[in-house]
């Protein structure tokens, strides 16, 4: 028996039929349409404008999809590519390429070059994937290091001191003027058209000899110019004392100012905590405070020490603290204490603005008085503050009235001279001789301007602090 199809059902048939590969040929089209159009790989780097001896930056490179193959760096200068890093991807997806360019090994030359990075992945595309480069950066390849010229600097200095020095650095980036590891700031200073700048380093109690003094310059390119600080270092002694603690002080200032000290903890090991770690904390607290400072110098003249005020604890005096007629610590003391009457007035040394004005651990109610180009003086044990943070205070102004806020054993004024944080001498700061000899003249030699009026050559020295 013959089976007839009717023509009708073929037709239909053989619709569905091309119905059917249209879509197949559709959805192939669509589909080799969307692998020929995943991103390939993806870069992401900060790119430098200028390429030094040494150069080091890291680059990102991402699959959008599959693997990561061979990536590679190229310096391009002229016609002439030069790969500078490499990296095979593995099977990963993401990888972190490091470079470190050598230019004068790698033979580039000052002048115009091109950044380039390639990379490609394993993801499969019906036409292939177009080589082409995923960052392409013009950079400029500087070879020569930054112009640094010292003009003048404080020649004659002394642990617990201060050196102003005065220099140019037109191209530098970056600034850094050292005394070994402490890095203290620097600011334009003088007409404009000198490219001059200053800056005050203080010398800890604590510097020893040989310890570099140096500028140091740092153009965008990475390249570095250094020059040391033409200074000679006089020795100077410091005193020592004992400080006996008695039971009647421990009671009265350890829970005062170590409230959450265990009820059964004794006394004197939260008289050690305060006199070692609160004293720490107050150090770092005036390095943060020393750091905002006015780009100008706000002060004139010589700094005053308060009137009818005696001079009865020293600047860097090692103490050994005495409990039961045993030793059980030992602290530098960074400033002078003054004595005099009861909750006297405290003047400003000198004019500036408030820097900090609230209590600070050991040193209880504390005042400081910024005086610009980060130099700072510090005044502390307050019974009371009478001005606020960002006021600005003339010499002589009242600050508050001295106390026993704090560690104090008795009514006084601690008094300190900062720079950049760093307690310094208050002696020298309190002789107009030592600012015109060693400040001024400074700044002078440089040709440029004194900071306040001229000092008389024979200004009247303060009180001398106790041997």
């Amino acid at each position: 028996m013959i089976l007839v199809v009717p023509q009708r059902s073929r037709t239909k048939a053989w619709a569905v039929l091309v119905v059917v590969l249209v879509i197949a040929v559709i959805g192939g089209v669509a589909y080799l349409g969307w692998r020929q159009s995943v991103p390939a790989v993806s870069a992401s780097l900060q790119a430098p404008r200028f390429l030094g001896h040494n150069t080091t930056f890291t680059v990102i490179l991402e699959a959008a999809r599959g693997s990561l193959r061979r990536s590679e760096v190229r310096v391009v200068q002229g016609d002439k590519p030069v790969t500078v890093a490499t990296v095979e991807g593995a099977g990963r997806a993401r990888v972190e390429l490091p470079v470190a360019i050598e230019s004068a090994a790698l033979g580039l030359k000052e002048g115009g070059a091109t950044l380039e990075v390639w990379s490609s992945d394993d993801f499969w595309r019906p036409l292939g994937a177009k080589d082409t480069a995923l960052v392409s950066e013009p950079v400029t390849i500087d070879l020569t290091p930054p112009r640094l010229e010292v003009l003048s600097s404080t020649r004659y200095v002394s642990p617990g001191g201060a050196v102003m020095i005065a220099f140019r650095a037109p191209d530098a980036a970056r600034i850094d003027v050292s005394a070994g590891a402490r890095v203290f700031p620097s600011f334009p200073y003088g007409p404009p058209e000198r490219n001059a700048r200053v800056a005050l380093i203080a010398l800890p109690h604590d510097f020893a000899p040989g310890t570099p003094l140096a500028v140091t310059a740092r153009d965008e390119a990475g390249n570095v110019s250094t020059r040391t600080v033409p200074a000679e270092l006089k020795p100077r002694p410091f005193p020592r004392d004992t400080i006996r603690i008695s039971d009647a002080f421990l009671q009265a200032k350890v829970p005062e100012l170590l409230p959450q000290r265990p009820p059964n903890q004794p006394l004197i090991e939260g008289f050690l905590t305060i006199n070692r770690d609160q004293r720490h904390q107050a150090e770092q607290e005036k390095l943060k405070i020393g750091a905002r400072t006015a780009d100008r110098p706000l002060w004139q003249g010589a700094f005053v020490q308060p009137r009818n005020t005696k001079v009865f604890s020293n600047f860097a005096e090692t103490r050994t603290y005495l409990y039961e007629g045993r030793p059980v610590d030992t602290q530098v003391h960074v400033g002078f204490d003054l004595a005099s009457t009861k909750q006297s007035p405290v003047p400003a040394a000198n004019a500036g603005q408030v820097a900090f004005a609230a209590p600070l651990t050991i040193y209880g109610n504390t005042v400081i008085v910024d005086h610009g180009l980060g130099l700072q003086t510090l005044y502390a044990h307050l019974s009371t503050i009478a001005v606020k943070e960002g006021d600005a205070v003339a010499k002589g102004q009242e600050l508050g009235r001295s106390g026993t806020t704090g560690l104090a054993v008795g009514d006084h004024l601690h008094f300190e001279v900062l720079i950049s944080g760093v307690s310094v001498t208050p002696l020298e700061w309190w002789d107009g001789r030592w600012i015109r000899d060693r400040v001024n003249k400074p700044l002078k030699d440089a040709g440029l301007p004194e900071i306040g009026p001229a000092e008389p050559a024979a200004s009247s020295r303060p009180a001398s602090p106790r041997r």
